[in-house]
This record gives structure tokens, C-alpha cells and sequence, in this order.
């Protein structure tokens, strides 16, 4: 029985706090100051209240503490808060002076308890080393306290307050697992997103090159074959009318073909049809008899000769097929009249095979490589590289005359 999962939908209320803590984190990063005179100003407030409310008396151990002293300790302790981000340490020590003043004072201020807002901070920005010295520093005004107005044990002063510097550090070190892990994986997103893209940019480029290639083949050797049609039978007409009405029957056999051609490649890359495409083979040996009719059709006489027995898979069929038919292409453009060729098939018990075409084209030397410019030769390279073989192209030794293209596709690798 087959089972459906659904992926489940965030809660309303869950989206729009997400939403909401997105912009907010956004407003923070475009104006930082605004938040920090925000967030100090709300603790200055708090802190004076405390002060002029008198609600500091009802922790202090002394009441006769200056009036001026608590105001100078209520904004001593508060204002640091404004560089807790960007300074935090800085801003512990400068609470320091004031801590260590209302420890021994006795006014015990609640604004000292803003120290712990900067452990906070030191854990969630700066390595965790530095809660060492904070720790220290934070309890030092607990220990004057305890030696200076002896009120309460040590143990219960100190425990309380080491257990309020591990819960801020606690708190600090979560937000900033939780800060890294997201940053981790936003880092990590970007990445995919940026092979994704390489890739798909590859996968283009390679396919552009494939259908390059195939046009080429399939457009440059028809074309050929119906040019040296039409120039035979234009030499005909005159002379033999019947050699002329068969040369125009060749032609038209030949177009087909290639339009036939060309709607296959079409079809293949449309992916809506490519069922349809899937059943239409690419050429394979056993086109072969086809191509070297339409060749010697042309007037290139080509002789083929098959030593062993043939059992090649269909992708190392189609890359025999377009060497062969890329190098009587070039022939029938390139090696000038009289010109015959020969194909020699080699295959071995092993799959592997070797392909010689050779031509006795007597055309007048031509710069290396220029009978397959364009996209020929490097055609022909690629589609052989692809199964690991080798492909040779140039004029055959002297004193022999022509061209030579030997392709030799090894012995598939076992799966």
C-alpha cells in the first residue's frame, strides 16, 4: 500500500514571529547604533529609576550613601551597555570600578546585575577563553560585598552568583551554536546553489557542443554529397539526360535523408516528445551500406573491407559511423577528381576496433588540418575521446598520395 507524506505547513502564528524576527534582525544590521541607544537607554532608565524611586533601599546594606555616588554608580553601571557588541570585554572592565563602589559602599545597586548582559555578550562574540577572567571579575565585587558587610555565608553569595554567570554564559554559547549552524548552512546553500549553477552551465555548454556536432555531421556531408550530385548532372545534361534525371534522383534521396536526419536530432531535443524520440535509433553500422551508396552516388568510388566480426554498442556504433562519414565528407570536398577511397574495419574478440580511410586525392597540398576545419576534426576527436580511443588524421606517407584517418576505439572497460 503505498503511502503519501506531506510536508507539514508552518503554523500561522510560527511564520509571521519568523517574518517578524527576519526584519528585525535586517533594521539591526542596516542601523546598529539605533538599537544599541535603544537597548541602553531602556537599562539607563531602569537604572535611575532604581536610583531617584528609592527602590535601591531595599536591598542596600547601607542608606546613607550619597545621593550623587548613586547616580554616578547607576550610570557607571548602565552606560557600558552601549559598546556591549562591538567591545564587550572593554565594556566588563569599565563596569568594574563601579561594582567594586557599590560592593563596598553597601548601596548594592541592581544595575550591577547588567554585568551579567556583558557575559552575555563576551560569550556569544568572543572566544570562550576570555569567561575565565570574566567569571573572576564578576565575582570579585561579591567577595568585597561578603568581606565588608558579612551578610549571608560565602558559599551561598558566591554559589548564587556563579550560577547566575553560568546561566547568561549557557544562554550565550546556545545563541551563538544556534547563530553558527545557521550561518553554516546558508553558507552551505550558497555553495549548492553555486555548483548548481556551474553545472547546469556545463551540462549547456557540452550539449550546445553536441548539437553542433551532429549538425555538422549531418548537414556537411548531405550538402556535399547533393553539391557533387548537382555539379555531375549538370555536366550530364547536355550529354547523357538519363545520367541527368539520375543524378536529380540522387539528390532528392539524399535530401530526405537529411532532412530525415535532422528531424531526429530535433525530436531528441524536445523533451515533450522524448518517448517518441527514444525510439528512433542514431545511425549505426548497419547504415553504413546506405552512406557509401550515397557516397559513390556523388562519384567518390569507396571500397569497404570488414575483418572480424562486429559487436560494437549503439554509442560506439555512432561514433564509427560519424568518423567515417566526417572523412568522406572531406574527401568528396577536398581531394579533387579521380579521387577513389578505401575503408578498412578491424574488430578483435576483445569489442575493440580500428577504422583506416584512406584516399588517393591528388589536390594540391593544403596547411594541416584544413581538409577538417571548423568543427570536423575536433568533432571527430571529441566523439573519440569520449570511449578512450584515438584518432589520426593527415596526408599518408610519401610517396603515397592523399589523406589517412585512423580511428581506434580500445576495449570497453567492464562495468
Amino acid at each position: 500500500m503505498d503511502t503519501v507524506t506531506h510536508d507539514k505547513a508552518p503554523e500561522p502564528f510560527t511564520e509571521h514571529a519568523h517574518r517578524l524576527s527576519r526584519r528585525l534582525r535586517a533594521f539591526d544590521r542596516r542601523h546598529p547604533l539605533l538599537w544599541d541607544l535603544h537597548f541602553t537607554g531602556f537599562w539607563v532608565t531602569a537604572a535611575l529609576i532604581d536610583h531617584l524611586g528609592g527602590g535601591w533601599r531595599n536591598n542596600a546594606h547601607q542608606l546613607d550613601v550619597p545621593g550623587w555616588l548613586l547616580l554616578t554608580l547607576s550610570l557607571g553601571l548602565s552606560l557600558p551597555l552601549l559598546i556591549r557588541r562591538t567591545h564587550p570585554g572593554a565594556a566588563l572592565a569599565a563596569t568594574l570600578p563601579f561594582a567594586l563602589v557599590n560592593a563596598w559602599t553597601g548601596a548594592a545597586l541592581q544595575a550591577a546585575l547588567l554585568q551579567l548582559v556583558l557575559v552575555y555578550h563576551l560569550t556569544l562574540r568572543r572566544p570562550l577563553r576570555n569567561l575565565w577572567w570574566a567569571t573572576l571579575l564578576v565575582i570579585t565585587p561579591v567577595l568585597v560585598s561578603a568581606v565588608r558587610h558579612g551578610e549571608g555565608t560565602w558559599d551561598q553569595q558566591i554559589g548564587s552568583q556563579l550560577m547566575s554567570v553560568a546561566v547568561a554564559a549557557l544562554i550565550g554559547a546556545t545563541v551563538r551554536t544556534r547563530r553558527d549552524h545557521t550561518e553554516a548552512l546558508e553558507d552551505r546553500a550558497r555553495r549548492l546553489e553555486s555548483e548548481r549553477d556551474q553545472q547546469a552551465r556545463l551540462a549547456t555548454a557540452a550539449e550546445r557542443a553536441r548539437i553542433a556536432r551532429e549538425m555538422h555531421d549531418i548537414i556537411g556531408h548531405n550538402l556535399s554529397v547533393i553539391t557533387g550530385l548537382a555539379d555531375g548532372g549538370r555536366y550530364a545534361a547536355s550529354r547523357n539526360p538519363e545520367r541527368a534525371a539520375q543524378a536529380l534522383d540522387a539528390i532528392a534521396t539524399t535530401s530526405r535523408q537529411a532532412l530525415t536526419e535532422l528531424r531526429r536530432l530535433l525530436d531528441v531535443l524536445r523533451e515533450e516528445e522524448k518517448e517518441r524520440a527514444d525510439l528512433t535509433p542514431q545511425p549505426g553500422l548497419t547504415d553504413l551500406d546506405q552512406l557509401l551508396d550515397g557516397v559513390r552516388a556523388a562519384g567518390l568510388p569507396v571500397q569497404l573491407t570488414v575483418d572480424g566480426t562486429p559487436s560494437l554498442p549503439p554509442g560506439r556504433q555512432l561514433t564509427v559511423y560519424r568518423v567515417v562519414q566526417e572523412a568522406l565528407t572531406n574527401t568528396l570536398k577536398h581531394a579533387g577528381p579521380h579521387t577513389t577511397a578505401t575503408i578498412a574495419l578491424a574488430y578483435d574478440d576483445q569489442a575493440a576496433v580500428t577504422v583506416t580511410i584512406t584516399d588517393t586525392g591528388t589536390a594540391p597540398p593544403a596547411p594541416p588540418d584544413s581538409r577538417a576545419a571548423g568543427r570536423g576534426l575536433p568533432g571527430m576527436r571529441e566523439r573519440t575521446a569520449l570511449y578512450g580511443g584515438t584518432l589520426e588524421a593527415g596526408p599518408r606517407p610519401h610517396p603515397e598520395q592523399g589523406w589517412r584517418v585512423r580511428l581506434h576505439l580500445p576495449e570497453e572497460p567492464p562495468q
